[in-house]
């Protein structure tokens, strides 16, 4: 029977004020330390107020740790509670370390005896066609491609976690991303699979928003090198977030693919 196949207009239309609404992050006790036996506990949660848990958890099944020499590092004493989850990372080297969370895949939904039914989150291409039963119809599909990370540094900083992977939408700093003091102003640059991502949109926020009346947004657009420069008002914790959109799908009846990262940054005092 023939499949109507449709772009996932409402879903992926609902994306940005979602995003807006629900910001998901992970929050590190502390992202530059020294020592020889260090730790560092990250909380993980979506919430409406950044750092403030009042929503729902960040599952803990997708996130990696990947040490200063390029090795994966083990998640530890991990729990997942009704608002967050948690966990801690033990920071055997010196240097710096990316912890994140990469999801993606296709989603979408169809209509079978009347009842609509979703897709399961994530799906490969090679899997989609036999995930739509025959006789669906209303068809829609979109695709995702979302990095959440953090960076963590002990001693002096290196840079080995901080080259791209080629895959999706990420952050490749020019700025290192535990050198950041208020006041002063730090350069990220911003790739799609590996090459410089032009006229991105990027937005820094401030934590704290529970306890102000503004928001005190900093709203940016990565220029034809995929640069921007952020000078921070304040020390403290702040959430990145980088949205695009691109035609580089998996599947040929699937028009767009929405491309997400976000990364929480802290600020020093000079």
């Amino acid at each position: 029977m023939k499949r109507q196949i449709l772009p996932l207009i409402a879903a992926i239309a609902a994306l940005p004020t979602t995003a807006q609404a629900h910001r998901q992050w992970m929050l590190p006790s502390a992202t530059v330390l020294s020592g020889d036996d260090v730790w560092v506990t990250v909380d993980a949660a979506v919430s409406n107020d950044l750092f403030y848990f009042e929503y729902q958890p960040v599952r803990l099944d997708g996130i990696t740790a990947i040490a200063p020499d390029g090795s994966d590092v083990k998640i530890e004493n991990g729990a997942t509670g009704r608002y967050r989850s948690t966990f801690d990372v033990h920071l055997t080297q010196k240097g710096t370390y990316k912890i994140a969370s990469v999801t993606g895949g296709i989603m979408g939904s169809y209509t079978l005896n009347g009842e609509q039914k979703r897709l399961p989150r994530g799906l490969s291409a090679d899997k989609l066609a036999a995930s739509i039963p025959a006789g669906a119809t209303n068809v829609k599909l979109g695709e995702m491609a979302s990095r959440n990370e953090i960076f963590v540094t002990v001693g002096p900083p290196t840079q080995t976690v901080l080259k791209s992977t080629g895959k999706g939408l990420e952050l490749v700093p020019v700025t290192h991303p535990n050198d950041l003091i208020s006041g002063e102003a730090a350069t990220f640059a911003f790739t799609i699979d590996g090459k410089p991502a032009a006229d991105i949109d990027v937005t820094v926020i401030p934590g704290g928003i529970r306890y102000r009346d503004t928001l005190g947004e900093i709203k940016l657009k990565t220029d034809a090198a995929g640069k921007v420069s952020v000078t921070w008002p304040n020390p403290g914790m702040y959430w990145l977030n980088a949205t695009g959109t691109d035609n580089k799908t998996s599947a040929p009846n699937i028009a767009e693919r929405r491309l997400n990262y976000v990364s929480t940054l802290e600020v020093l005092a000079p």
